[in-house]
């Protein structure tokens, strides 16, 4: 499969805003990309920003699609994607949030977005972000059961250098209140392999307002789950990105495999995980 088919998007209908495929996957995953995509309709006139621009970062998360799409093949899980450009709406951000359809992205003005109307905002809300929430939903419902209860991954990449900054960090394995996957899946991740540098809530963390999807759907339903946010300069080919894809795989049906141990030891021996308020 090429590179430029794992990194393409369903345009089949320019009204489409999510995708949702593999849904009977039997995996006890659901794989999500907010970010996969930097398709900006044609009612929005780009936004006011060059082709090169929107082929940027702050237009979509490049190589994460490729990567969510090889975790959703290899763990046959369910993947739901953002069809659309985060420029146009973030869905990884609650309606209130002013980055939600952010009027500057790094170094960047994104001029479509500076001083919208309440009622450009609610319209991109309706067409946008509940769409993709109501597809997550309806992704979670079926898969979820009383005995039967899937890990959220989300599948993120990031810049090497950020705002002339270099980031050190190669792969964040990121969490809210509910740290068992991550906490879990990144000493999994290490025992594979010494290569990269790995840490937790790096590059970000739940106070820069980047675990929406999480604490949305998530820690209501009690599900384990993780952000995985990728450096993108080592997912810049399909290679890497199978290969990357590879060693998550391996990682997390490790982690899988510990918690769900962990978890059916007798009480007395395990360590309960409060999830805060």
């Amino acid at each position: 499969m090429s590179n430029e088919l794992l990194n393409s998007v369903d345009n089949s209908s320019p009204e489409s805003v999510v995708k949702t495929t593999n849904l009977s996957g039997r995996g006890e995953y659901v794989i999500i990309c907010e970010h996969a995509s930097n398709h900006i309709p044609a009612e929005y006139n780009k936004l006011g920003l060059s082709d090169d621009a929107i082929n940027q970062h702050i237009a979509w998360d490049p190589g994460a699609l490729a990567v969510a799409q090889q975790l959703s093949k290899q763990l046959d899980a369910p993947l739901v994607e953002q069809c659309v450009s985060r420029l146009v709406y973030d869905c990884n951000r609650p309606p209130d949030a002013w980055n939600a359809m952010p009027f500057q992205s790094e170094i960047f003005e994104i001029p479509g977005n500076v001083n919208l109307s309440q009622e450009e905002r609610d319209n991109r809300i309706n067409k946008v972000y509940i769409p993709f929430k109501d597809a997550v939903t309806a992704c979670l419902d079926h898969k979820t059961t009383d005995t039967h209860k899937p890990v959220v991954i989300t599948v993120h990449s990031f810049t090497p250098v950020y705002k002339g900054q270099k980031r050190d960090v190669e792969i964040g394995f990121l969490h809210d209140k509910d740290d068992r996957f991550a906490g879990q899946l990144i000493k999994s991740f290490a025992s594979e392999t010494t290569e990269y540098d790995l840490r937790l809530n790096e590059p970000y963390a739940p106070i820069d307002g980047v675990t929406h999807t999480l604490t949305e759907h998530a820690l209501p339903r009690g599900l384990m789950n993780v952000m995985l946010e990728i450096r993108n300069d080592l997912i810049s080919d399909f290679d890497a990105q199978k290969n990357m894809a590879s060693l998550l795989v391996k990682a997390i049906g490790k982690a899988k495999e510990a918690l769900d141990k962990q978890q059916n030891q007798p009480a007395s021996a395990t360590k309960q995980t409060s999830l805060g308020n």
